[in-house]
């Protein structure tokens, strides 16, 4: 095959032309939702604004938000803005209170996304002919058919191995020789110890480039994963709210955030208190308008996850930053505001404690009390891995400003997830 730079000639585009199509797909978004959707024209009234009022991007800022709850809201089929017998495809995410959140999709719709992921494996380096192992989850859950279909629209071989029975996942890695494989980072690292228990090099592997979403991850798991595989680990990022995979994208030659597809998608930062649209540079709550869904349009949806605009680089379309937090993630311990990612960050800086952890919130009387649990590695069990884990402890207090007793547990000691890692386990009451 012959290579080209970009997967699409959009990749490339001046900031102009970007901007110029935004602004009329927004528009078209805006008519669409308020035209077909009955939530979408009460909320617009309510708010004052009509979609004959959009002029430019900055006025989008006055339309409202599209949250969570409005999907549970208006569940099943509310914010659809087609007849179901014309929805191809529904999609749901797990519903941790109650009902899930639903997503459907037109024929045209599926064929965005398919190639949205496919733009997506071919920035990371992903080539026609190459195989991919996909490990993402299938089912309601977006990433294993997202992945798959992006994959077969490249070109690639794909394994269709979804989560689970990990010792099988290292058997056909080993067996097959994919090249790619795209999975949560924290299901990779399951792989990883299987490849080491099977007695198999990692290193020796025939991945080169690994493609991991689906839940926030640091630049230390980064470089833990690229040094025990001798891989590129590049970040993928999306939900089903907005599609799924493929809504912007890490580049394997900058690895420097994440390119988002603005030809699809509209991105906007807010206070996530005041939600107010700050500057591009400026951190805080990602949201999305959806500039190209039939099925369902979503306008300004808050993703609660935490970043920042930058300027391109490998693409001229803009960069969010890596994504470490989410708005909704953060525990607030005697009042402290601690995210997961700043323990992960910290625990992945001691040789000899592994990336496999748990945070344990209780109460102790009228005080919250956090302890971390955090696995040793095989070759480090013992004195060194306890006198690590004192050391962690006094980082966390130093670095990020709680106390926090740690307890390092044996290779194994922490349960695994196969799909996005289950971090916090909170048994306060009240």
């Amino acid at each position: 095959m012959t290579s080209r730079p970009f997967f699409d000639a959009i990749e490339q585009a001046s900031r102009d032309e970007i901007t110029a199509l935004q602004t009329a797909r927004v528009a078209a978004a805006l008519r669409r939702a308020y035209e077909r959707v009955a939530h979408y024209r009460a909320s617009f009234d309510a708010a004052g604004v009509h979609p004959d009022e959009f002029r430019g991007l900055a006025d989008l800022a006055r339309f409202p938000f599209t949250s969570k709850q409005t999907l549970r809201d208006t569940y099943p089929f509310g914010l659809f803005a087609v007849p179901r017998a014309e929805v191809a495809r529904i999609h749901a995410s797990s519903g941790t209170t109650g009902k899930p959140t639903v997503v459907g999709y037109t024929l045209k719709d599926i064929e965005t996304w398919a190639g949205l992921v496919a733009r997506s494996i071919y920035a990371a380096g992903g080539r026609a002919g190459m195989a991919v192992h996909v490990a993402y989850g299938y089912g309601l859950f977006t990433g294993g058919l997202g992945a798959h279909y992006g994959a077969e629209r490249l070109g690639c071989t794909v394994i269709p191995m979804s989560g689970g029975q990990t010792e099988k996942q290292v058997q056909l890695i080993d067996d097959f020789r994919p090249e790619i494989i795209m999975v949560t980072p924290s299901y990779m690292l399951s792989i990883l110890d299987h490849f080491r228990a099977a007695g198999l090099d990692p290193r020796a592997s025939s991945l080169k480039t690994g493609i991991f979403g689906a839940e926030p991850w640091t630049n230390a798991m980064r470089a833990e994963i690229e040094r025990s595989f001798a891989m590129d680990a590049v970040d993928i990022y999306g939900l089903s709210e907005v599609m799924g995979p493929g809504v912007a994208q890490e580049c394997v030659e900058t690895k420097d955030g994440l390119h988002i597809w603005e030809d699809h998608f509209y991105p906007e930062v807010i206070d996530p208190v005041t939600g107010a649209v700050l500057p591009d540079g400026e951190k805080g709550e990602l949201v999305f308008t959806a500039l190209t869904k039939e099925a369902m349009p979503i306008i300004r949806y808050r993703t609660r996850d935490l970043t920042r605009l930058l300027p391109g680089t490998a693409r001229t379309m803009r960069r969010m930053e890596k994504i470490t937090g989410r708005s909704d993630d953060m525990l607030i311990v005697r009042g402290v505001n601690v995210f997961p990612s700043q323990i992960e960050e910290q625990i992945l800086r001691f040789g000899a404690l592994a990336g496999h952890y748990q945070i344990v919130l209780t109460r102790e009387g009228r005080m919250d009390a956090m302890t971390v649990l955090v696995e040793a590695r095989p070759e480090g069990f013992g004195p060194a891995a306890e006198e690590q884990g004192q050391a962690l402890a006094s980082r966390i207090k130093e670095l990020v400003g709680v106390t926090a007793k740690v307890e390092v547990m044996a290779p194994g000691g922490i349960e695994r997830s196969l799909g996005k890692a289950r971090r916090v386990v909170d048994r306060r009451q009240g």
